[in-house]
């Protein structure tokens, strides 16, 4: 099997209940927390200003939350939904702890369910719940996500 092959997969790979751990993990630069915030227009000093920051709850710079959101969906992708049609929906986003430089997140997902698409029959429909934690193993952010899947034998 070719690399584009095993990139993602088909609906009816998808079993409910399987938990896909996904490797590897993202350590999260000061740049890459900068170059978020620019791109997304995000000024707010708690992920910019030391000086602030140690004024404040954790007193040093926390990592976007939705930079977190991003690279957690990134990391699933080669493993969930490198085949899929479209995302259809993201849902019950929940940021659990704090995100810091320098910390390294991991995602695992779980398939939650899986069904037939009611308007086209060469796809399904999957609902997958992903799970992201930091190298001490702490749950910082989970979310859910519905994707449109092809089936294999319509492709």
């Amino acid at each position: 099997m070719d690399s584009k092959e095993s990139y993602g997969m088909y609906f009816e790979d998808y079993t409910e209940g399987a938990l896909i751990k996904h490797w590897p993990g993202k350590t999260i630069t000061e740049s890459d927390n900068n170059l978020f915030c620019l791109l997304t227009m995000n000024t707010h000093p708690v992920h910019s200003d030391i000086e602030y920051c140690k004024t404040q709850k954790y007193k040093k710079i926390l990592v976007v939350g939705t930079l977190v959101l991003s690279l957690s969906v990134g990391i699933t992708v080669a493993d969930i939904s490198g085949k899929a049609i479209a995302n259809l929906e993201y849902k019950s986003v929940k940021h659990l702890a704090p995100t810091f430089i320098g910390d390294t997140i991991y995602v695992s997902t779980k398939v939650v369910n899986v069904r037939e698409s009611k308007t086209e029959r060469n796809t399904g429909v999957v609902t997958v719940k992903s799970y992201v934690r930091n190298q001490d193993d702490t749950l910082v952010l989970t979310f859910e996500r519905i994707m449109l899947v092809p089936k294999k034998h319509h492709i």
